[in-house]
């Protein structure tokens, strides 16, 4: 029951529709178009008409089987729906046949996407919104700030194609990337990714889709911290292949066309002429009128002025005489005949060829050939160099008669290249022409195949002078010009090396070449970066007058130097010196320099060649360079002499400034890798650029470079920009100044009596604002407490390490940085004696001040006497003392007593009369026997009687009283002591 109610409202719907259709009018053609159904799994589609409005019309074809799809077209072919066969484009168009085009930059086409992104981890002071890919009409350019700019396409492919498009990529500060992710989010091997740089053209690209969903990225950022000096990625003519089908053909932009049906892709006009949109053929523009090449419209002739015609020299003729020819910029878009225009002055005027540059010779026919090896030449005849001296090689130009054979001077212009002539010979310089467009880029390429160090220079060690261009230049602007000396290691890589703004006096430039494969050379003149510029500053310009690169192979020789000489072969030409030596130039013999020199090659001949090390270096194996055992003796002003050990200090060390913000809040630092000393053979600093695959680096003692945080290639950090700040050691020295450099102590304060031990160092290089080259200064102090082996701050009032961007100041603090101990730096201390017990212990003098050298010895344990024996003993020894000393003094009191009763019975015995001696009683006596006289009678008496006696015994004239006995008593009273 239910079912049929449904039948019912089914059928009540259609009669409705039925109903409305036949009030509509039948379709035609053209209110309808065909479209493909999705394709099934068995490959197939069904063709259906779909109306152009809804419910305007009825009657549409019923669908019907359509192509496979895998069915395309050919280049210059579209699908004819109607009859489901490719035909070709009509004349005035152009068709991929399976792909798309994108070559109208006017605004940026449907499908594309770009945005700003920071590389710096999602820094939310980082405003990056408008830092995208910008339509610049006939290309995009990319951002040239420190954002990362993103370029993507997503494309559907019905099976394999591929992308191309045209790129110029003509800085590297710039990293760019073209990766491509697919529908299982696969992306490009990074290794594929990078894009070379490209030197005066644009650059093309191709690359193979797989079918399915593609989505295409560009990617760019910049790592220069001179936003100005930044050229942007052009990119230009994308086009996609591997779309099942088109089926219509493009009309052809104005400026381009196609005149033979079935194109693939639109050409452009030719100067003069112009195209409107869909044109078969260009059309000519009038005689008052001019265009540029690619142009849609023709514009008014303005009145000629000086800077629309520019002057050259022809080739030298049989008599040495050249012409003086003036030409008129082409295309020529300036008019004669109008009021005020300037005429073209008269060629043809004949003048003297100017000299042959040296190491050239004047042929019959005039012209300039270079001399073959072994000889030499000032430019007018070759000659051979005398026995004993050998050539000195290289490439001089200082006459610009024409351009030299290893020269290319080309234009490019940001919408086409061409391969016009930029600088112009002028005798005694080659100079820019006036250009067509204010935003041309006039290069000079010069391209060199290697070399090499003369004979008689040593040719080991790393940091000996490859080669050296210098070059002479002048700039006169109005605008905001630029001038450009660039690098070109290899087909990746054109380093900016130096950049100058503006009008500048003549003046010298010089430049080391360190390596061999440094093979190219490129100046480049820019009148202006305004891309809303008219033609106004033809007549700024830039003049080389000097190029000169020394040790050239294949090069010429204008002169000979002196060298060794062989014995056995004296005719022969040089041999080098040994090391340490060097030639004397009248003789072309081998003399030793000094003790503790070295030679600097391409420096002054003879002993001038000679230079002394520093304080405290000594000379390598090649004498070509100064280096440090990290050994070091120091004498201070008090007469102390100080020992230092920097050896667990001559690693490679790394260490950077402190954060830092570009203008868009893009965190950056200055990275430093330093060799502070070390034996010959050390690994030296090196210092890279990432940017792009084939980075180039830089190796010396001191070296820095910017590093960015990254996102890009999965990199941490991207690293740029690299220099060397010292590439020579100058001395090592606890002085604040040495060969010109100064180390001031204000930049470090210090309260410590201990000097600060200063490593000096100097860089070749020369720039625009270092003119004497850079300089650095490491210096160590003691610091016993610090544990990392690598503090090292710069100066607090410069944070970038400089402060005047030529001089650099490290302070580095380490324990190794503290003189070696010894005796003088511990003293010892000695316990109380405890149970017989005393310890000597050895402690340091504080604050302490030296680091390693001797140990503290070891504490010592010895037997010692208490102060209880000690108190003892001397209480023993005193009582002995005193009993010794009463003793003493009893018998001397006793023999006091003896000599005064001799005394007094002589006196008695004299009977008054002076002079006159008593008679002995005896006539000898014997030794050892005691006198009779000398005995007392004093016989069993008391102490205390004896003492009572003798005072009474006292006369009134102060002599004693002594009773005189007689011999016969005397014997007596010895026989009653003999009987007891």
């Amino acid at each position: 029951m239910q079912r049929g109610y449904l039948h019912l409202s089914h059928l009540l719907v259609w009669l409705l529709f039925a109903q409305t259709c036949a009030d509509l009018p039948m379709c035609k053609e053209s209110d309808y178009h065909f479209e493909y159904t999705e394709c099934d799994v068995l490959g197939s589609r069904w063709r259906v008409a779909v109306p152009n409005k809804a419910e305007t019309c009825t009657g549409l074809p019923d669908p019907v089987k359509g192509t496979q799809c895998t069915f395309s077209c050919s280049e210059g072919e579209y699908l004819d729906m109607q009859s489901q066969q490719c035909k070709k484009c009509a004349a005035g168009t152009y068709s991929l046949g399976t792909g798309v085009a994108f070559d109208e930059w006017d605004s940026l086409p449907p499908g594309f996407v770009t945005h700003g992104t920071n590389t710096n981890g999602g820094n939310s002071h980082t405003n990056c919104s408008n830092s995208t890919w910008t339509s610049k009409d006939d290309y995009i350019a990319s951002n040239t700030d420190e954002c990362s700019a993103t370029l993507s396409y997503a494309v559907s492919l019905k099976k394999p194609g591929s992308v191309y498009f045209e790129y110029f990529y003509p800085d590297n500060s710039i990293y760019f990337e073209f990766y491509i992710q697919n529908d299982q989010c696969q992306s490009t091997d990074s290794d594929s990714r990078w894009m070379s740089v490209s030197e005066s053209e644009w650059s093309s690209y191709r690359v193979e889709l797989s079918s399915g969903n593609n989505v295409l990225y560009w990617r760019t950022t910049s790592y220069s911290l001179l936003d100005s000096a930044v050229k942007p990625v052009l990119l230009r003519n994308i086009s996609i292949s591997g779309v099942a089908y088109t089926s219509e053909c493009f009309h052809c932009k104005p400026g381009t066309h196609s005149a033979n049906a079935g194109s693939a892709r639109c050409t452009p006009c030719p100067a003069e002429t112009y195209s409107n949109k869909g044109a078969a053929t260009c059309y000519q523009c009038g005689n008052d009128t001019y265009s540029e090449a690619g142009s849609g419209i023709c514009k008014p002739r303005p009145a000629c002025t000086n800077s629309d015609y520019f002057y050259t020299h022809t080739p030298c003729d049989s008599e040495g005489k050249t012409q003086l020819m003036y030409k008129w910029i082409e295309p020529k878009i300036c008019s004669e005949t109008v009021e005020g225009a300037v005429q073209l002055p008269a060629s043809g005027e004949k003048k003297t060829c100017p000299p042959c540059n040296p190491g050239f010779f004047v042929t019959n026919s005039s012209t300039c050939e270079p001399c073959t090896n072994g000889l030499y030449s000032n430019g007018t005849v070759c000659t051979e160099c005398p026995v004993g001296t050998e050539p000195v090689v290289g490439l001089e130009y200082k006459w610009w008669n024409t351009m030299p054979n290893n020269m290319k001077s080309s234009i490019y212009n940001l919408g086409f290249s061409e391969r016009n002539t930029a600088w112009e010979v002028a005798g005694e310089y080659i100079y820019t022409k006036p250009g067509n467009d204010d935003r041309d880029y006039l290069t000079l390429t010069l391209r060199v195949p290697g070399y090499r160090l003369p004979q008689s220079v040593a040719k080991d060690g790393e940091m000996i002078e490859l080669s050296r261009i210098t070059f002479v230049f002048e700039t006169m602007c109005s605008a905001d010009c630029t001038f450009s000396f660039m690098v070109r290691y290899n087909e990746w890589r054109n380093d900016l090396v130096e950049h100058w703004k503006g009008s500048n006096r003549k003046q010298s430039y010089s430049y080391l070449i360190h390596r061999n494969n440094t093979n190219s050379f490129m100046w480049t003149f820019q009148r202006t970066e305004d891309y809303n510029s008219e033609r106004k500053y033809s007549a700024d310009f830039a003049k080389i007058y000097l190029i000169h690169i020394t040790n050239v192979i294949g090069g010429v020789a204008s002169q000979c130097r002196r060298c060794a000489l062989m014995s056995a072969q004296a005719g022969s030409s040089c041999v080098p010196c040994p090391q340490g030596h060097y030639m004397v130039s009248a003789t072309g013999t081998c003399r030793s320099c000094p003790p503790n020199t070295i030679i600097k090659a391409n420096q002054a001949v003879g002993e001038a060649a000679c230079v002394q090390c520093g304080p405290n270096t000594k000379p390598n194996k090649a004498h070509i360079a100064c280096l440090s055992d990290c050994a070091l003796n120091v004498q201070t002003k008090s007469g102390a002499r100080l020992y230092y050990d920097f050896s667990p200090l001559a690693n490679v060390t790394g260490f950077h400034s402190s954060p830092r913000f570009t203008s868009r809040g893009l965190r950056y630092f200055h990275h430093f890798n330093l060799k502070l000393c070390g034996n010959e053979g050390t690994a030296l600093a090196t210092c890279v650029d990432n940017v792009t695959e084939r980075g180039r680096e830089v190796k010396g003692f001191i070296c820095q470079s910017t590093v960015f945080p990254s996102d890009i290639r999965s990199q941490s950090v991207v690293s740029s920009q690299p220099f060397l700040i010292g590439d020579s050691l100058i001395g090592v020295a606890t002085d604040t100044s040495l060969n010109g450099i100064s180390s001031p102590k204000w930049l470090f304060p210090s309260a410590s009596t201990l000097p600060d031990v200063i490593f000096y160092y100097r860089s070749s290089e020369t720039t625009q604002a270092c003119k004497q080259g850079r300089s650095a200064t490491v210096r160590l102090r003691c610091n016993p407490t610090v544990t990392a082996e690598d503090l090292i701050t710069l100066p607090s009032n410069c944070s970038e390490g400089t402060c005047d961007g030529c001089t650099f100041h490290f302070l580095w603090e380490s324990r190794h940085a503290c003189p070696l101990c010894t005796r003088n730096h511990y003293r010892e201390i000695v316990s109380a004696c405890v149970q017989g017990i005393q310890k000597t212990t050895y402690v340091w003098q504080q604050p302490l001040q030296c680091y390693g050298g001797e140990s503290l010895p070891a504490q010592k344990v010895s037997a010692c006497v208490t102060l209880d024996f000690w108190l003892k003993f001397g209480v023993s020894t005193g009582t002995i003392a005193a009993v010794l000393l009463i003793s003493v003094s009893c018998y001397f009191w006793k023999k006091t007593r003896k000599l005064q009763f001799k005394y007094s019975k002589l006196m008695m015995t004299s009977g008054g009369k002076e002079c006159e001696l008593p008679t002995a009683d005896s006539c000898a006596i014997m030794e050892g026997e005691d006198a009779e006289d000398d005995i007392m009678y004093l016989n069993k008496k008391s102490f205390f009687n004896k003492i009572k006696s003798y005072s009474r015994e006292r006369t009134s004239d102060g002599f004693d009283s002594v009773p005189l006995k007689s011999s016969s008593l005397r014997q007596r009273e010895e026989e009653d002591s003999d009987d007891d």
